[in-house]
């Protein structure tokens, strides 16, 4: 379940991230068999689209027009989002748990993450503290699927 709660803080600071990093972990093989959507997530179609929509995510993020991650829009997104990535990476029978155990925390990880936005561009700009959350949204997102190889399901 730590996994669960952890694609969901990631789903907090970018909606599209975590579809695209188990895109990629499907890929790899390493989803467990019977996990949701797990030959969906593995087409390489669906793994360039989440791809693309993340990056997309991450480029609108930077513009001064982009609206707060708050936003009713934004927190549906991430909770559909951290909601299905929480039950993928989630026991076989804990997958509803593991659902809203990745809504919540993409929730208050949306707020949290929001605050410390803002202080961050106040002293160093949108641009510079917005790339900063990606590296630290990509790599920690990342390590949550790789950690997937070493723990075969």
């Amino acid at each position: 379940m730590l996994r669960s709660l952890l694609i969901g803080l990631v789903a907090g600071q970018r909606a599209m991230t975590p579809l695209a990093l188990l895109s990629g972990a499907a890929r790899r093989g390493d989803l467990p068999p019977g996990a949701p959507a797990r030959d969906l997530l593995a087409h390489p179609l669906v793994a360039l689209g989440t791809t693309a929509l993340a990056a997309a995510e991450m480029a609108g993020d930077k513009m001064a027009s982009a609206p707060d991650r708050t936003v009713p829009a934004g927190l549906l997104a991430r909770s559909l989002t951290a909601g299905f990535a929480g039950a993928v990476l989630a026991p076989r029978g804990d997958r509803a748990a593991g659902s809203v155990l990745g809504i919540a925390a993409a929730i208050g990880a949306s707020y949290l993450g929001l605050a410390l936005r803002r202080q961050a561009m106040d002293r160093y700009g949108q641009t510079e503290s917005g790339f900063v959350e990606d590296a630290i949204v990509l790599m920690s997102g990342a390590a949550v699927t790789h950690l997937l190889e070493r723990d075969r399901w």
